[in-house]
């Protein structure tokens, strides 16, 4: 199982990224998938899940209304369109899944919202 993280970087508030999770070595079209974040000093933090199909979603209060996690089955990819960002939105952002009961994370990709 891996998963490859890519598309963070130095944003200014108000700005928008899009995050991109590669994922392979499981049927990838099975699994729900979820977006983490840490920011320094804190905790990891649920940010976002998608159903198996993509037609359910469920995000956490924090960025509910400025984020969209969406998935491409075809491609096994998971995304994360991030608007409005705020400088508490500056982590290292985590893809996620549990497969085979065992909890699987990404490299992380760092989000960093300043002026």
């Amino acid at each position: 199982v891996q998963l490859v993280e890519s598309g963070g970087g130095l944003v200014q508030p108000g700005g928008s990224l899009r995050l991109s999770c590669a994922v392979s070595g499981f049927t990838f079209r099975n699994y729900a998938m979820s977006w983490y974040r840490q920011a320094p000093g804190k905790g990891r933090e649920w940010v976002a899940t998608i159903a198996v199909t993509g037609g359910g979603t469920n995000y956490a209060d924090s960025v509910k209304g400025r984020f969209t996690i969406s998935r491409d089955n075809g491609k096994s990819m998971v995304y994360l369109q991030m608007n409005s960002l705020k400088p508490e939105d500056t982590a290292v952002y985590y893809c996620n899944v549990v497969v085979y009961q065992v909890t699987r994370w990404g490299q992380g990709t760092q989000v960093t919202v300043s002026s």
